[in-house]
């Protein structure tokens, strides 16, 4: 085993601490700034190395014993922080977007404020995906893909004697036993991130599916509704007996959905709005924070009720609805069909929206309409760069950026800069806690805003 001592200095996007072992830099994962490990080394890429921990030589304070046994190098991949607090989760997703805006954006000093805490920092989830595991169960990817033969078969826990940096108090860190996985799934048999609609459902299901490719289960947690999506090979649909008030959708392969049982979608209230959500269509997984994310675009942009405004990448509308009462007219641009019809359902009453179905870089080159102002919320990849062109040559005097991803919004901030762009502030939103992902609002001004 190829193992290194390391004294972790900060933490990088994509969840790991850093640190320095003979002038190059050594990312660890499950692991916290402050903190002296013993780590293994999992990647070896010349320059720059990954690695998961060994021991915990001397725990951060902010280390706390993480509730989920399935959460660690070995476990399930669907939280990295859990063994961070959550305050210490709040204070560092704010580091690494101004980190981010600062070393790839050239923005020197950006306004980052301090990230919006989610209610309870657990329970939140109103969509998740499943994957058979070999025991015949459901669960998640493992955090660790392929064998993990190297792994020591009782990973050794922290050492407990007294450390003199570190607070009487201070908790003790210990790794998780290992877990086999089934063809990388680690079965699950309860989640804590998922919203106790989903929970319960999950607990009721009893299902023996040996075609199936993936279950995802979505709720509206203000609604009460309910719905099970399955995937499966050859497409070919599932035989179900359900006593359950849920719905039952069939993802095709090419993107289409059949009803099963029940409804094509789900319904879900945020800010006083109500959207339908078909099964392919994508909506924000946690619900409260998704309401934050509408106040700060209305906010931002700070309408007075006869502008044209934007919105790219818009969904089913989350963002288009509320904008449609404040603004003259709204231009909603989306490519995903399920989502395209969500959107005109959810707009059906407002004669204000005009809906254009298609990519954002092909339809915005297109449209001859001027725009005041725009929001643009792209996927993770962030705006692409034909449509990012075609903004700026709209040039809306304001612009709101939802990212749910630093360093491609660092990448296009950079760009709207150049273009004659001031960033004036960020707003973190803890959309995905026990996670390092993090969801940002961020308003940028022409000098005619000013």
């Amino acid at each position: 085993m190829n193992t290194v001592t390391l004294q972790l200095t900060a933490m990088a996007h994509g969840g790991k601490a850093l640190g320095r072992h003979e002038g190059r830099v050594i990312f660890v994962s499950y692991a916290l700034p402050g903190e002296t490990v013993r780590a293994e080394i999992t990647q070896d890429k010349g320059r720059y190395a990954f690695a998961r921990p060994v021991e915990v030589l001397e725990p951060a304070p902010d280390r706390v014993q993480p509730p989920c046994p399935y959460f660690g190098p070995t476990g399930c991949g669907g939280c990295q922080w859990q063994h961070i607090s959550y305050q210490a989760q709040l204070r560092l997703k704010a580091e690494i977007v101004a980190d981010q805006l600062t070393r790839i954006g050239s923005i020197a000093e950006p306004t980052v404020h301090p990230t919006l805490p989610d209610p309870t920092g657990w329970a939140y989830r109103n969509h998740a995906q499943f994957h058979p595991a070999s025991d015949g169960g459901l669960g998640f990817h493992a955090a660790t893909p392929g064998p993990r033969a190297s792994l020591p078969a009782n990973p050794p826990q922290a050492s407990t004697g007294p450390r003199a940096s570190l607070p009487a108090s201070a908790p003790q860190a210990s790794l998780p036993a290992p877990t086999v996985p089934g063809h990388n799934v680690i079965s699950i048999d309860e989640c804590l991130i998922l919203h106790p609609l989903l929970s319960e459902l999950y607990a009721l299901l009893d299902l023996d599916l040996p075609d199936l490719e993936r279950l995802s289960l979505r709720a509206g947690t203000q609604t009460g509704d309910a719905m099970l999506i399955f995937e499966m090979a050859g497409d070919l649909p599932p035989a179900l007996e359900l006593d359950l008030p849920v719905s039952c959708v069939l993802l095709l392969s090419d993107g289409q959905h059949a009803n099963l049982i029940g409804h094509n979608h789900i319904t879900e209230t945020v800010a006083g709005h109500t959207y339908r959500i078909s099964a392919p269509s994508f909506f924000q997984v946690n619900t409260p924070q998704a309401a934050h994310l509408v106040e700060h675009v209305l906010a931002y942009l700070d309408l007075k009720g006869d502008e044209t405004v934007l919105d790219a990448y818009c969904g089913v509308g989350l963002f288009t609805v509320p904008l449609a009462q404040r603004a003259g007219l709204v231009i909603g641009i989306e490519s995903v069909p399920a989502a395209v019809a969500d959107l005109l359902e959810n707009t059906a009453g407002l004669d204000n929206v005009e809906v254009v179905e298609g990519m954002v870089e092909d339809a915005l080159p297109e449209l001859d309409i001027p725009l005041d102002a725009a929001v643009v919320d792209p996927p993770r990849a962030g705006v692409d760069r034909f449509a990012l062109d075609a903004l700026v040559a709209h040039h809306p005097t304001r612009l709101v950026y939802v990212s749910c991803d630093p360093a491609t919004l660092a990448r296009d901030a950079k760009r709207l800069t150049r273009a004659g762009y001031r960033l004036i502030e960020v707003q973190p939103v803890d959309m995905f806690p026990q996670t390092y992902h993090v969801e940002s609002v961020a308003l940028f001004e022409t000098e005619e805003a000013s």
